[in-house]
């Protein structure tokens, strides 16, 4: 988890590099103080639905609570772990919001309104070219470990699925063991076929800004949101109806509303993306 979170700062510093290059090399872009005007290319209600799939894209930016207690299970029981849980995730969510948000300042410094949902293909701007290869090459190192980790709990809900629906089955049953490593056949092929099928999906229907604020809103408010102020109510004890229950509750309704909006948005700009998109074309 420590290489995984250096990868992801690694590229963060990539695409700020890249960002600053843009503006020392003399091109400037056209900016505005409230983002693309409203214009005869974008109108009020087309710029209302980008700002909510954006709200979506930055939500998918804190959708870390899937790995908490995965990460939580790894501690000593001293110091005690909450504890350590406590400070590593404040310390986490301040470096990710300051990192984001330098991208996204020198981002549109860098590339004002013209300003690309991914900096690394979105643009015909590919000097110098080693920087963007090795920010791609980190994007890839990032992805490997974030989808092992992220995926895990799909994997065992699956796989335990089927061995209590087959238990008879070999294919199913059957380890293989290579030294001190197990091989099962139905874990490999369902497992590779699973991100085969996944990767070419993706390929095929590449509007990223759309489906990341879609994936973002539909996990933030019930896994980042809702589900840990309900525990947190549940182990306090917090009496219903007291002040703390009531700014908690307003929080998790504002949060909802949030997702909700960002969700619309990003649907939207699915549906717009679906009309004129092109195979393995990237729609950023």
């Amino acid at each position: 988890m420590m290489m995984e979170g250096l990868v992801t700062n690694y590229v963060e510093y990539l695409n700020m590099g890249l960002k600053l290059v843009q503006p020392s090399g003399g091109a400037h872009s056209k900016t505005s103080l409230t983002g693309v005007p409203v214009g005869p290319d974008m109108s009020g209600m087309e710029k209302m639905w980008n700002i909510f799939s954006a709200i979506g894209d930055i939500a998918f930016a804190y959708s870390f609570s899937l790995v908490l207690l995965e990460i939580q299970d790894t501690l000593k029981s001293s110091p005690s772990e909450n504890k350590v849980m406590k400070k590593a995730s404040t310390i986490g969510v301040a470096v990710s919001t300051l990192l984001y948000t330098l991208c996204g300042v020198l981002g549109y410094a860098a590339f004002g309104n013209d300003a690309s949902g991914n900096y690394l293909t979105g643009f015909g701007f590919y000097e110098p070219f080693w920087l963007i290869d090795i920010g791609n090459m980190c994007v890839v190192l990032h992805l490997l470990g974030a989808y092992q980790v992220l995926i895990q709990p799909f994997f065992a809900f699956v796989e335990d699925w089927s061995h209590k629906k087959w238990p008879e089955s070999r294919f199913i049953e059957k380890e293989y063991y290579i030294g001190s490593y197990s091989l099962n056949l139905f874990r490999l092929t369902w497992r590779t076929m699973y991100v085969i099928i996944v990767t070419i999906v993706a390929m095929i229907f590449p509007f990223f800004n759309s489906f990341l604020g879609l994936i973002g809103a539909a996990t933030y408010w019930p896994l980042t949101v809702y589900f840990p102020i309900e525990m947190y109510i549940s182990q306090a004890k917090i009496q219903r109806g007291c002040f703390t229950w009531i700014w908690l509750k307003i929080l998790s309704l504002t949060c909802l509303i949030v997702a909700l909006l960002a969700a619309a948005g990003s649907i939207r700009g699915l549906a717009v993306s679906v009309s004129d998109f092109e195979l393995f074309h990237s729609m950023s």
